[in-house]
């Protein structure tokens, strides 16, 4: 079929092609085949230097168009520095090390965006800095201004203050000077200072900028520390310290003079002088430190104080002391200063839980409950008083006589497990198992919450009183009663008895099964089966048999059978098993042999019979004809 176009479809058709060509030149008019950056005059240059940064693109358009161009200059990737429709150059007037980095251009043509490779510049000289400052002549603690500059300078700076060697202050900052208050030590300064910039990868420095000498007078407050008697002293005596400066500084309102000793401060010393009583933890150093505004100067000394006398020694013996014993609490000092008191200036007081028990260098008391606790005791002298160490008492009391048990049933043959435990006592307690008088094992029990163990056996159950526990402590040893415990005696092996004897057994009989063992405790259980492991009869008794009948047996109930015992041992011992037949009746018995003797009777009748026709047809023979005859007929 042949479709035919209107002639309006036709011209729209046209124009639609027309509209696209045009469309298809007009962004196929130009194309950017390069851009080059250019560094003029070198891509390295001594500071001050004018440097030109050239865009150039390599453009290819169509004859009588005109695209419109932008230029964009990059540095360190950064945001763009200069972006311009017209103008391909970007100008560096002046430039600094901070102009160092990594340019690029781009061109941008309507939608399409090229963009130069990286150029490195490097401009090279930093400058060196000059230091000013308000004032070089001050008092020590006195402040001064000082002000550091690098005209022109730009980029991310560090300015550096040093005294010679020692570094005042730094700070980083994007402007090209800085000013900051300094504080110098006593004496002559030697000021100068020094900037670095950051360039990315690398920081390089300036060379340091003019010195300036500065002189400082130094505060004449040093403090003269002395010592009143002496710096060797001995405890309880007074001794006294005195701090001074200048008297020219003396009378200063912002002067202040204080006396430690470490980190305390002992006191502050308005009226320069500090006393006290010696001890013996008063030796080592003390300073004077002297503060006048932000400055301070100190002065030390070492003191050391002799003991007047040693710290006393607490002491409990016996060492080991049971209830109802005696013992003694002695206090004593080892070595005392002579040259100041004698021994019998010297007092004590001994303590029990910080209540005074009495004022004398000894105690003795029985030992007790109430005289368990915590002992310490007190020396004096003079204005000295030292404590001792403390000691902890507490009467051990005897081992009370022991309970021994058992644990679970005993039985017969097997192990089981003996318990020894005393409800008081010290510890730790020795515990001895023994069978009649022989030991057999010992332990130690060091808590209150566990007992002795022992493990024994028994072969008869007579032999459980055989045992019994002693238990000591370092006192005179306690005795337990003779082990009392039942005994279980594991069964011994069944025999089953069957009445009326295997043999004699008849249809309508009644049958007795009797099982019984030679040995067990009570209660016993016995359990009766046939030859199926049927179970037939279960009964517990506190004999050491029981019997099961079976009652007008028929030929069923031949087969054979056992029987098992157990008891509280939980061994479970079988019989050997008996086999037997259940005969016929008498009665059944008789009626078979009549019947038998009839049938025999019966069967020779029937022979005999049979042979007497036998002999009869022997005896009498027809002829031929007749019998030819009799078949004719």
């Amino acid at each position: 079929m042949q479709v035919k176009i209107q002639p309006s479809l036709r011209m729209g058709t046209f124009l639609l092609l027309l509209f696209l060509i045009t469309s298809e030149e007009a962004h196929a008019d130009f194309i950017i085949k390069n851009v080059e950056l250019l560094i003029d005059p070198s891509s390295e240059v001594q500071r001050g230097t004018n440097v030109t940064l050239t865009c150039r693109a390599e453009i290819s358009y169509s004859q009588g168009s005109h695209p419109n161009y932008t230029y964009i200059f990059y540095k360190d990737y950064n945001k763009p520095l200069k972006t311009s429709a017209t103008d391909h150059l970007y100008l560096i007037t002046d430039s600094r090390v901070g102009h160092s980095g990594r340019y690029r251009c781009a061109v941008v043509i309507e939608k399409q965006n090229k963009e130069s490779s990286i150029k490195d510049l490097t401009v090279k000289g930093l400058q060196t800095p000059v230091l000013t400052v308000d004032k070089i002549r001050l008092t020590e603690g006195d402040d001064l201004t000082a002000t550091c500059s690098a005209e022109g300078e730009i980029g991310s700076l560090t300015f550096f203050f040093k005294n010679a060697s020692e570094e005042l202050y730094s700070e980083a900052t994007r402007e090209h000077r800085i000013e900051q208050k300094l504080s110098l030590p006593g004496g002559t300064g030697n000021l100068f200072c020094q900037y670095s910039i950051n360039l990315g990868s690398t920081i390089a420095f300036s060379d340091n900028s003019n010195l300036i000498k500065v002189n400082i007078q130094e505060l004449e407050i040093k403090p003269v520390i002395t010592v009143h008697p002496s710096t060797d002293v001995i405890e309880g005596d007074t001794i006294s310290f005195s701090c001074t400066v200048d008297m020219l500084q003396q009378q200063n309102s912002e002067l202040r003079i204080i006396l430690v000793r470490g980190p305390t401060t002992l006191t502050n010393m308005t009226k320069n002088e500090y006393s006290m009583h010696a001890k013996a933890n008063d030796s080592g150093e003390y300073e004077c430190i002297s503060q006048m505004g932000v400055i301070h100067k100190s002065s030390t000394v070492n003191i050391t104080v002799q003991e007047l006398f040693s710290v006393p020694v607490l002491s409990i013996s016996p060492a080991q002391v049971f209830e109802g014993e005696y013992f003694i609490v002695t206090c004593q000092v080892n070595s005392f200063a002579s040259e100041r008191i004698q021994r019998d200036e010297i007092k004590y007081s001994i303590f029990r839980d910080d209540a005074l028990l009495i004022r004398e260098g000894s105690y003795s008391v029985t030992a007790s409950k109430e005289t368990n606790g915590k002992y310490t005791c007190k020396a004096e002298a003079n204005v000295i008083s030292k404590k001792s160490w403390s000691l902890v008492f507490e009467a051990k009391v005897f081992v009370s006589k022991p309970k021994i048990t058992v644990d679970g049933p005993v039985i017969v043959g097997k192990p089981f497990r003996i318990y020894c435990h005393s409800d008081n006592g010290s510890l730790p307690i020795f515990y001895n198992l023994k069978r009649n008088h022989f030991n057999l094992n010992w332990t130690k029990v060091s808590s209150h919450h566990d007992e002795a163990s022992f493990l024994a056996t028994v072969s008869t159950p007579a032999e459980i009183s055989s045992y019994w526990c002693e238990a000591k402590n370092n006192g005179p040893p306690k005795m337990s009663e003779r082990l009392n415990a039942s005994v279980i005696v594991p069964v011994g092996k069944p025999l089953l008895t069957v009445l009326p004897v295997p043999g004699n057994i008849k249809e309508g009989d009644n049958i007795t099964l009797i099982c019984g063992i030679p040995k067990g405790s009570p209660p016993i259980s016995f359990r009766f089966y046939n030859s199926s492991n049927s179970h037939l009869h279960t009964a517990t008794v506190t004999s050491n048999l029981s019997a099961y009948i079976l009652t007008e047996v028929n030929r069923q109930h031949s087969g054979t059978y056992y029987c098992e015992a157990f008891n509280q041992a939980e061994e479970t011992s079988q019989s050997d098993p008996i086999t037997f037949k259940v005969g016929l009746a008498m009665w059944k018995k008789a009626l078979i042999a009549t019947f038998s003797m009839l049938l025999v009777a019966l069967l020779v009748l029937f022979f005999m019979m049979r042979y007497k026709a036998k002999q009869g047809r022997e005896t009498y023979s027809p002829p031929a004809s007749q019998i030819a005859h009799g078949l004719d007929l």
